[in-house]
């Protein structure tokens, strides 16, 4: 009997309508369209005026049944990476489940920031190697402008709304997850946090007065982690796994930073044209990036191809995973 691994069998995001471009930036805070291209790379983000992060999980998740003709009720399970659920609780996964009609399903909400959708990808694969299930939903979404501070140069800038979601199937011909490495470091805290509105910092009217629920970072000391690990962990996973430059058909890396992403294909030996980017467009969707580059990329994806994803993440969180791409669009 062929080993069973975990293939991504569909790919489907969803984009809010709203277009917050640098321009309309510049007129909220100090700041330009010159200033923000050069250091982001980012020229527009999406932007949810009214709904919810489920919401936004709906409309990828309802079009990814419908691509994989996927009824409702044969799903047997979903994670759904973000860091902007619904509610504190119920889980995100259990409004979206409710919404959508998976009756069969259990889900659960998995927080690793802009690490999430990669660590429930590795999750994910786990229940299909196993043989216990044969339809498993993974989601990155986040609506980070609810946690944003529009006064605050060093983040406004950077994030935007967005969802993407893949269905994890199993697979006998060697096709989808091969091989994941996952890191994290909590000492990372102190450089990229939403203080605020845990157990730690309960919110009060002191917590909202000194604007503890947006995020927080110390953009220097995150750029620097960022760099030396999304690069590092993408070059480990190449080495662990035999793989030249030469056999990597594209790396999708986390849609943080142009810089992050460059260093990250230099370290690797790529050529840009093997490299997904859609930064300019989305912005830093934290947990909806790497789905949304899937997506936006899928038409030029064939059977086989060999993808290295790899992210860094608030926390800090890390890792990246090699898949074999399982279809031809």
């Amino acid at each position: 009997m062929s080993k069973i691994t975990a293939a991504i069998t569909g790919v489907q995001g969803y984009l809010p309508d709203y277009v917050l471009t640098n321009d309309e930036l510049s007129k909220i805070v100090e700041t330009s369209d010159e200033w923000i291209t050069s250091r982001t790379g980012i020229k527009e983000r999406r932007i949810m005026k009214d709904g919810a992060s489920s919401d936004m999980a709906v409309g990828a998740v309802e079009g990814l049944l419908k691509k994989t003709n996927t009824r409702p009720e044969d799903v047997d399970l979903v994670i759904l990476a973000t860091v902007t659920p619904d509610y504190p609780f119920p889980s995100t996964a259990n409004v979206l489940c409710d919404k959508l009609g998976m009756t069969n399903a259990w889900g659960y909400d998995l927080i690793a920031a802009c690490s999430g959708f990669i660590y429930g990808l590795a999750t994910g694969s786990q229940f299909i190697e196993t043989g216990r299930y044969k339809k498993v939903i993974v989601v990155g979404v986040d609506k980070m402008s609810s946690i944003i501070d529009y006064e605050d140069r060093t983040t406004c800038i950077i994030f935007g709304d967005g969802a993407g979601a893949v269905m994890l199937e199993p697979n006998e011909d060697g096709l989808g997850v091969q091989d994941f490495i996952l890191k994290s470091d909590g000492s990372g805290r102190e450089y990229l946090v939403q203080p605020g509105g845990g157990s730690l910092n309960p919110t009060s009217i002191e917590t909202i007065e000194k604007r503890m629920h947006f995020v927080r970072q110390e953009g220097k000391q995150v750029f620097k982690f960022a760099v030396t690990n999304m690069a590092e962990v993408s070059a480990e996973i190449m080495e662990k796994n035999n793989l030249t430059s030469d056999d990597v058909d594209w790396l999708v890396p986390h849609q943080a930073n142009l810089r992050i992403i460059d260093a990250t294909a230099k370290r690797m030996g790529l050529p840009e044209e093997k490299v997904m980017i859609n930064i300019q467009k989305y912005g830093n969707t934290t947990a909806g990036t790497l789905p949304l580059c899937l997506w936006d990329y899928e038409k030029q994806l064939k059977k086989g191809d060999k993808l290295i994803l790899s992210a860094f993440g608030g926390g800090f969180t890390w890792g990246s995973v090699y898949l074999k791409w399982a279809y031809n669009s």
